[in-house]
């Protein structure tokens, strides 16, 4: 059976200090990888590692942009087995919006409405939280997350494996052996 990983990260910069004050989580972003190595990693995020107002739809590196520049990012790696038909729906869903990022949007309204326990929804525009979970619910990979979704709110999925938790820089996708929850 085919994998996606869950990929949650706090890096520490004031933005992040801003979401984790608000939400009380220990991690404030979130993105989505097809692969252990988290090469084909995912979000809605900074476009510039150095303009955290300036977002939208991301590819993650661990060794490069933000994730390079705040290199004490912490974060937490789960697997979920899916099948393969979800597999090539996920993929084929970031394909889709990865084509045309630039008719997409970052959702800050949204995003500082969670601090208020609000839902602003705008056409195609998404924070971290909300990209994933419509990439997954559209694959038809059963969430029931919440419909104002944090990223934490991801570690409820039924069937999350935790993989590996430290700092990202340090991820070398272990083969270790899988907890029952994330």
């Amino acid at each position: 059976m085919p994998k996606i990983y869950i990929v949650l990260t706090h890096t520490g910069t004031v933005l992040s200090q801003i979401i984790k004050s608000y939400t009380k989580d220990e991690f404030s972003h979130i993105s989505i990888s097809l692969d252990k190595e988290l090469k084909q990693m995912y979000s809605f995020g900074r476009l510039n590692p150095y303009n955290p107002f300036y977002g939208g739809f991301v590819q993650e590196y661990i060794d490069k942009g933000t994730f390079k520049r705040f290199h004490n990012t912490k974060t937490k790696v789960c697997s979920l087995e899916i099948t393969p038909k979800q597999y090539e729906e996920v993929k084929n869903n970031i394909a889709q919006i990865k084509e045309n990022k630039k008719d997409y949007k970052f959702n800050t309204i949204g995003l500082f409405a969670v601090g208020f326990h609000k839902r602003i929804k705008r056409k195609q525009a998404f924070y971290c939280a909300e990209f994933v979970k419509y990439v997954m619910e559209k694959a038809g990979i059963e969430t029931d997350l919440p419909e104002i979704v944090k990223p934490e709110d991801f570690k409820k999925i039924n069937g999350l494996q935790e993989v590996y938790i430290g700092l990202l820089r340090e991820y070398q996708f272990p083969e270790r052996k899988a907890k029952i929850n994330c």
